[in-house]
């Protein structure tokens, strides 16, 4: 396909957000300063209670759509709503965002202009740190491999000036993750029942073996408005689907039968580390963790309805 070509194509951004007013009308402003202006944004509004609707109500950002859900669907069940409709009306590309990052104003368009068909912008902090933390390597092979990721993007570049103009990564985030209708067609869509977290990995998993490789497009980026600060949360209510998400990735995917195992080891090895660390509420989050993985281990369908 040729650069016109791709710069044609019908764009919808989609973003999810819950309670998150005042980022979101700073991301909606970053997509109205977009020098290749989407041709729509279906914003879906997980059913928040602070001044969300005010905010997307005054706003005049041209093809913005609202879908308010009756309920919280998490990020994972936003995402695959606004995929579904965005794909249902016919897109050709959807551009999924969080809605806690703003992207630069050629953002979309130098994601357009790089050939492939799933795509990331790269994120950096307000600061203009590196921060992009998506997989070059996901190790689902090595049972050793404690933590899948092994290496990303800000562990293996100092800055982004630093990187070559495409890395191919393994796993993405759902911020600034381009992807194209055909893959849609062939995989389907997010897992909603992962609520939050794992979602995007699970989806990148499922595109990278279908045969579409995912490159993080170095000169496309997107500012984060907040610091990286859940990863220590695993005695709270999100530790819950970090476990039983980040167990049901390997149960789905591991590509042996040690490594489809580590979600036990896993767990034996926090349950023994509980007095030092997270307590009994870790011990919870864990233990359910692992029980309802065990009911998330078929691949989800390819299925569109």
């Amino acid at each position: 396909m040729t650069g016109p070509d791709k710069l044609d194509q019908r764009v919808a951004v989609v973003v999810v957000t819950y309670n998150r007013a005042d980022l979101l009308e700073k991301m909606l402003a970053g997509l109205a300063a977009l020098d290749r202006a989407p041709d729509a944004v279906y914003v879906v509004d997980n059913f928040s209670s602070d001044h969300t609707p005010e905010v997307l109500a005054a706003s005049t950002l041209p093809g913005l759509v609202t879908i308010r859900t009756s309920e919280n669907l998490g990020g994972a069940g936003g995402f695959r709503l606004g995929l579904k409709t965005a794909y249902d009306r016919g897109h050709d590309a959807m551009w999924l965002m969080d809605d806690d990052v703003v992207p630069a104003p050629d953002c979309l368009t130098r994601l357009l202009e790089v050939d492939g068909s799933c795509l990331i912008a790269v994120r950096e902090d307000r600061a203009g740190a590196l921060v992009e933390k998506a997989a070059i390597r996901f190790d689902l092979r090595n049972p050793l491999a404690i933590r899948p990721k092994t290496a990303s993007i800000d562990s293996s570049y100092p800055n982004r000036a630093a990187m070559p103009a495409t890395v191919e990564v393994e796993n993405v985030a759902f911020e600034g993750f381009l992807v194209r209708r055909e893959v849609i067609e062939k995989i389907g869509l997010p897992d909603a029942s992962y609520f939050i977290f794992y979602d995007d990995v699970d989806f990148a998993i499922r595109a990278r073996r279908a045969g579409f490789p995912i490159r993080a497009v170095r000169d496309a980026v997107l500012v984060r408005q907040l610091d990286f600060d859940q990863q220590h949360d695993l005695a709270g209510w999100k530790g819950y689907y970090m476990y039983r998400n980040l167990f049901a990735v390997h149960m789905r995917y591991g590509e042996n039968p040690l490594v489809r195992f580590k979600p036990w080891l896993i767990t034996l090895v926090v349950v023994l580390l509980s007095p030092l660390r997270g307590g009994r509420a870790e011990v919870r989050n864990v233990t359910r963790g692992l029980r309802d993985a065990r009911r998330m281990r078929q691949v989800p369908s390819t299925s569109v309805d």
